[in-house]
C-alpha cells in the first residue's frame, strides 16, 4: 500500500507513494477539503487537470445529513455521485460533532447530537461512523474519536484519550467484521490523541501503532496551540509511529506548518485554508502572501501570479481580482481558491522533488522566511 521512494540527508521527510483503489498517491501530499461533495467553488475537472489534486477530502458528518446514505446507496457511493474517479479521504465526523458545544452529549456509546441543519437528534458511535463510511465509500475512511478542546486541562485530556482508545478497538472490530460495499478495498486510519500533553501523546501513539493499521493519523492540533507546541508534538508521535505507514497530519494548515511538518516526517495533509483565506482574498504566492483588499492593488496590472501554478493564476489581473473580492463577486473567490489550492500542491510536488534530490531541509528553511512575508 505505501512505499518510501526516497529520504531527506538532513531530516526526516520522506517521500512516498500510497496505492489506493481508485489510483496512486504521491507524497508528501495536499487534500483539497471537499466537506460536502464538493471543493467550494471549485469544478472537479478543474481540480483533476489545472490543481492536480490527486485525493480530495469529504466528511462523515456533513454527508450523513445531506445528502444521506440513502442517496449513496443508490447511486454506488461518493465517487459516482460526484463524478471524481480518483482516490478519496473521509473524516469520521469526530471533529464535527464536538465543535458542536451545548448540542451534542458524549457517553461510552458514542456522541449524541442535535443536526446544525434542523435540530433532529443523531447518534454516532464507532461502529456506525465505520458503516456509514462503507457506504460513503472513500479509499481512506478515519476512525471515530474525540478532539478534546485546547486548552484543557490534563484530567480531561488523559479521559479523553482513553475514550478514544476504547472507541479505536470497537471501529478496528467493526472494520475488519464487515466488507466494502462497492468492490474495492478501504483503509482504515486511526487517530493519536493527547493535546499537547507529551506523555498523552506518547501513549496515544502507542495504542495506535499498536491497532497495525495501514496508515497512521495526527489529530488535535492547529487548534490554537503555539506552532511550537505542534512541532514537538509531531516530532514525540513521528518516533512511535510505524515508519512504514503513511503520517497524516489532520487540518494542518499555512504552507510553513506543512513544511516544518514535513520535515518531521508527516506525508498527508489537509486544510480549510487555501479555499476559505481565498474566498476573503488572501493569496499564497511564491514570494509571500498577497491581501487583495489592500489598495495597494487597485490598478496593479500585472498577473495575480506570473509565474503560478495555476492558469488562472496567470490569466486575471492583481487589479481585476481585487475588484472582484471587493465587490463580493463570487467569480473571485473562485479565481482565489483555485490559485490557492494549485499553490499548496505545487509546495508539496516541489517538496518532494527536493526530498528526492536530498536537499529538502536547506531549500525549507530558505523557503520559510519568504513564505513568511506579507506582500
Amino acid at each position: 500500500m505505501f512505499t518510501i521512494g526516497a529520504r531527506d540527508r538532513e531530516s526526516k521527510a520522506r517521500a512516498g507513494t500510497l496505492r489506493t483503489a481508485h489510483g496512486l498517491i504521491p507524497t508528501p501530499v495536499f487534500m483539497p477539503v471537499g466537506t460536502l461533495g464538493t471543493v467550494k467553488g471549485v469544478l472537479q475537472h478543474m481540480l483533476a487537470s489545472d490543481i492536480n489534486a490527486s485525493i480530495i477530502l469529504g466528511n462523515t458528518y456533513h454527508l450523513y445529513l445531506r445528502p444521506g446514505t440513502e442517496i449513496f446507496r443508490a447511486c454506488g457511493g461518493l465517487h459516482r455521485f460526484i463524478g471524481w474517479e480518483r482516490p478519496m479521504l473521509t473524516d469520521s465526523g469526530g471533529y464535527q460533532v464536538f465543535s458542536l458545544t451545548g448540542n451534542r452529549k458524549l457517553t461510552e456509546e458514542g456522541a449524541v447530537f442535535k443536526s446544525h441543519i434542523d435540530g433532529s437528534r443523531h447518534l454516532f458511535t464507532p461502529e456506525n461512523t465505520v458503516d456509514i463510511q462503507r457506504v460513503i465509500g472513500a479509499d481512506i475512511i478515519m476512525a471515530f474519536d474525540e478532539c478534546a478542546p485546547w486548552p484543557c486541562d490534563y484530567s480531561y485530556a488523559m479521559d479523553s484519550v482513553a475514550l478514544t482508545h476504547r472507541w479505536l478497538a470497537r471501529a478496528v472490530r467493526r472494520f475488519r467484521e464487515s466488507e466494502p460495499l462497492w468492490g474495492y478495498e478501504q483503509f482504515l486510519f486511526p487517530i493519536v490523541q493527547g493535546g499537547t500533553y507529551d506523555d498523552l501523546r506518547k501513549m496515544s501513539a502507542e495504542k495506535v501503532a499498536e491497532a497495525g493499521l495501514s496508515g497512521n493519523a495526527i489529530g488535535g492540533l492547529s487548534v490554537g496551540e503555539p506552532a511550537e507546541d505542534m512541532y514537538r508534538t509531531i516530532e514525540i508521535v513521528n518516533a512511535i509511529l510505524p515508519e512504514d505507514k503513511p503520517r497524516y497530519l489532520m487540518g494542518v494548515g499555512t504552507p510553513v506548518n506543512i513544511l516544518e511538518a514535513i520535515e518531521r516526517g508527516i506525508d498527508m495533509f489537509d486544510c480549510v485554508m487555501p479555499t476559505r483565506n481565498g474566498r476573503n482574498g488572501m493569496l499564497f504566492t511564491w514570494k509571500g502572501t498577497l491581501n487583495m483588499r489592500n489598495r495597494k492593488w487597485i490598478d496593479d496590472f500585472s498577473p495575480v501570479d506570473p509565474e503560478g501554478p495555476s492558469i488562472v493564476s496567470r490569466s486575471y489581473s492583481k487589479a481585476y481580482l481585487r475588484h472582484l473580492v471587493m465587490a463580493g463577486e463570487n467569480l473571485g473567490a473562485q479565481i482565489a481558491s483555485i490559485h490557492n489550492l494549485a499553490f499548496y500542491i505545487q509546495l508539496v510536488t516541489e517538496a518532494r522533488k527536493k526530498i528526492e534530490e536530498g536537499v529538502f531541509r536547506k531549500w525549507k528553511e530558505s523557503m520559510v522566511k519568504v513564505l513568511s512575508e506579507r506582500l
